[in-house]
Formats: structure tokens, sequence, C-alpha cells
């Protein structure tokens, strides 16, 4: 386990706007602005740091303060941080307004430029992934960069996790979705990748259909997060399920589908069930959007039965 789960791609500072009274929209509404670490992947790598695992984060920062901040903050977490670069516009940033339920109303979001994680791959890309447990990457990430993962797996053996951020985007990565160990998106994603819309059935009507979709596009795996209705899945074998969601207190909602999917990672890396995993990740992703500023709690692995060598 030299290098864990491995986790590529891109790094945020999140800043986040909440109302101290009931939101108006179009209004001017007082609050409190908080500035976090985040990213989609960054969030992913600290998730399951936390989960008492060493994982290795793949990416970039930006040569300012906040940039070794973020590299900082990952160190006192145990993530090997040794293939972390940093460039001039390595950082991304995202502005977010919240309202009362803790829901984001309006975003803005700033992509960094990844090319440098190219060269990262291309330099060093054989040592990270033959050491590696497994990968977990966006799908809808530069599709240079994904080709170089997904060779790079393919050579050692590794399987690649993947998680939808923008399906319009990873629509047009189909051959890499069928080359995944297991693809998680939410159920509007699912709609869009499958041209129909499943907002009306409920998780037991859905999962049938999730399976019969699953097998025409020949996914190995598929999770499709359901919000508070919980979760479905579905593999190509023909094994589907669903995982209810865990009633908690929600302060604030950003993050969960990264803790969600930091589960999926971990559980299936290390042998559980796709059942199993689906109740891991739906614990994590419990855990974060119950906790300020989405800090996912510290677990040990033994809590979710995994028998992990840390050497």
């Amino acid at each position: 386990m030299k290098n864990g789960i491995v986790v590529v791609g891109a790094s945020f500072v999140d800043i986040k706007g909440y109302p101290l009274t009931n939101y108006v929209p179009n209004g001017r509404n007082a609050g409190r602005v908080l500035e976090v670490h985040g990213g989609v992947s960054r969030n992913v790598v600290e998730d399951i740091a936390n989960v008492e695992l060493r994982p290795t984060f793949v990416s970039l920062v930006d040569d300012t303060g906040t940039g070794q901040d973020v590299i900082h903050k990952l160190d006192r977490h145990q993530v090997n941080t040794s293939y972390i670069r940093t460039t001039k516009d390595g950082l991304g940033t995202w502005l977010a307004i919240f309202d009362n339920d803790g829901d984001v109303v309006a975003s803005i979001s700033k992509r960094p430029d990844l090319t440098e994680i190219g060269n990262i791959l291309d330099e060093k890309g054989d040592e990270i992934i033959r050491d590696c447990d497994s990968v977990a990457v966006e799908i809808d990430m530069e599709a240079f960069i994904l080709k170089k993962i997904f060779r790079l797996a393919e050579k050692y053996d590794k399987k690649v996790y993947a998680v939808v951020s923008n399906m319009s985007i990873a629509m047009e990565r189909r051959d890499l979705m069928q080359k995944t160990g297991c693809l998680v998106c939410n159920l509007e994603e699912a709609g869009l990748l499958f041209s129909d819309d499943y907002e009306r059935l409920s998780p037991e009507e859905f999962a049938p259909v999730l399976s019969k979709k699953v097998i025409s596009a020949n996914i190995p795996k598929m999770v499709v997060t359901m919000g508070p209705k919980g979760a479905v899945f579905a593999e190509i074998d023909g094994n589907y399920g669903i995982c209810p969601s865990i009633n908690v207190a929600v302060i604030d909602t950003t993050g969960a589908g990264d803790g969600f999917f930091a589960g999926i990672a971990i559980g299936l890396t290390y042998g559980k069930t796709l059942a199993e995993t689906c109740r891991i990740a739906t614990r994590l992703a419990s855990s974060v959007i119950s906790t300020k500023e989405n800090v996912c709690p510290r677990f040990l692995p033994e809590e979710f039965g995994l028998e992990v060598d840390k050497s």
C-alpha cells in the first residue's frame, strides 16, 4: 500500500456565503462568508485519508500562500503529497451562495489549468500507478489526462473508479466508462447519460431500469445517488439493489457526493461487495453534510470491516 488509493484531479479554494436570516433571492442578504479548501478530487482524497488510509494525490496548486496551505493540510491528514506540483494557474476557485437549507442557489467556478498533471504522469506515472491499490478520477477531466491514467491502469492491472462532475462532458467518454471499475453519478446525470427522465421513479422502480441500462451500455458497475432517497446500484452481471439514506441534520450539502464517491473507492478497493460498499459510501456522505465546513470525521478502517495493509 505504498501509494494507497491514488486520486488524480484539481484542487480548489471554495468561497461560501451563508445567510444569517431567511435567504432572499435577488436581494441583499446579511450572512457569513467562509473560505475553505475544496474541489471534488481534493475533497475525495481528504475523505479517504479520514478513514485512516494513506492515499496519494496527484494535483496542482498555485504559487500563493493558499496553495501551500492546501498541501500542508493534506500532509496533516497523512495524504502523500509528493506528486503535487506548483504552477502559476494550478488552483481553482469556486464561489457559491447557499440558502437556509444548505443548498447551493448560485455559483461561479474558475477551473485551473491542469496541463502539468499530464507531465507528472509522463514522468512519474509508472511509479505512481504501479505501487497503488486503485485510482480515483473525475471522468469529465481533460481527455488527454484520462487517457494516460487508463493506459497506466491497464498496464499495471489497477481498477479506476470514476465520478461524474459534468455529464455533458462525461458523455463523450463512454469508451472510458466501459473501462472503469465503477461509475458514480446522480439521478439527473444518469438521465442525461441514458436519454431519459428518472426523477419520477422511486429507488425500487429505478433499480431494475438501471440494471438493464448498465448491461446495455457495457458499464461494469454503476451507482446512482438519489439524494434523500438513497442510492441505487447495478452490475453488468445482473446484480442490482438499493441503499437507503441515513437521516441526519443537514448543515451543508456540498461535499456529500465527494464523500460518497470516496466511500465507493474505499469499499471496492479493499474487497467489499457493491452493496456493502454503498453502505460505507452512504455513511461517509452523511457524516460530511452534518458537520461544519464539510469535514469528514475520523474513522478507523475496522469500523467498516476493512482489512488494509498499511505497510
